[in-house]
């Protein structure tokens, strides 16, 4: 294998888009499995429920916040159906919950504020961190064939990195590293990556908004284990076998970026223990501007074992 695998990639709008069967009832038209995950893409259902309540809001409300768990694994057999009830109507602020069903099990809820914009009213963000521009930045896909073909991994691993490299050269997100195990000198560790929505339609702000919940799920909870020295790969305790997201918040701070443009993901985790962890995430613009902030937290397990009761984990 010597070069790149060209495959045509798939189209956020076709992964963002929801069929509507009654006014407050939407239902899923594709559905995406990653690779070795254990259901469908928590972005992509994290989007279509954001699609679903935005389709129920005056456009004079622009989204501001989400909050949402994750209850179960959804499979890709079956569409899921998307259920929005309108809990608040004020002035400044009006709020939606969904829920996410399937075979008649709630799989996912979420909470979402909409709030009438006031851009008189002062602000603050911290700075955008130093990072190479993404051109400049290795993509992801090339990351993945260089290790495909490095001859001192096993077999097994390289067939992996290309398994991955395919993954990846099909996604509707392009991604290149900025800058990986950034260890600052208070021992921060941080993960940076520029992210951009490939072949994306002209948008309005709303569904911008919807398509960075789908970009704010990639490599999310993934930076926990990897701030803890966890290895995808391998024998031993130190390899991860496990990540499940438990919820998932993003907080929106601006109407005015493109996902079709760079976006900077600036990824931490400050905690991580009893086989959970959780991870702050910020998301910029190429000009510094600082557009949301999320956080999630998930299952984080390595390959470990504790004392037992006898009985099976759904987790």
């Amino acid at each position: 294998m010597d070069g790149p695998i060209q495959a045509e990639h798939e189209q956020i709008s076709t992964a963002l888009e929801v069929e509507k069967l009654e006014a407050s009832l939407f239902r899923s038209k594709s559905l995406w499995v990653p690779w070795k995950a254990r259901g469908v893409f928590g972005g992509q259902v994290i989007s279509q429920a954001l699609v679903s309540a935005t389709n129920c809001v005056d456009p004079a409300y622009g989204l501001h916040s989400l909050h949402c768990y994750f209850l179960t694994s959804a499979s890709p057999a079956t569409p899921i159906v998307y259920s929005v009830e309108r809990v608040r109507e004020g002035r400044s602020y009006v709020t939606r919950s969904v829920k996410a069903i399937q075979n008649g099990q709630t799989i996912f809820i979420m909470m979402c504020s909409f709030q009438k914009p006031e851009p008189w009213q002062p602000s603050y963000q911290w700075p955008m961190p130093e990072v190479p521009p993404p051109e400049s930045c290795e993509r992801e896909e090339d990351r993945y064939l260089r290790l495909a073909n490095d001859q001192t991994l096993s077999p097994n691993v390289r067939e992996a990195f290309r398994e991955r490299l395919t993954e990846r050269s099909r996604s509707p997100i392009a991604i290149r590293a900025a800058r990986e195990h950034l260890v600052s000198s208070d021992g921060t560790i941080s993960y940076m990556y520029w992210m951009q929505a490939r072949s994306i339609p002209e948008y309005p702000a709303p569904f911008q908004k919807c398509i960075l919940g789908y970009i704010s799920d990639l490599f999310f909870i993934a930076s926990a284990g990897r701030t803890m020295g966890l290895k995808r790969y391998g024998k031993g305790p130190d390899v991860l076998t496990m990540t499940s997201t438990i919820d998932h918040s993003i907080y929106y701070y601006s109407d005015h970026f493109h996902c079709g443009d760079w976006l900077l993901y600036v990824m931490r985790c400050p905690r991580a223990g009893s086989g959970r962890g959780v991870v702050h995430g910020r998301m910029y613009t190429q000009d510094g501007t600082l557009v949301a902030v999320a956080s999630q937290e998930g299952v984080v397990r390595a390959n470990t074992r504790g004392p037992t009761d006898g009985t099976k984990s759904k987790l």
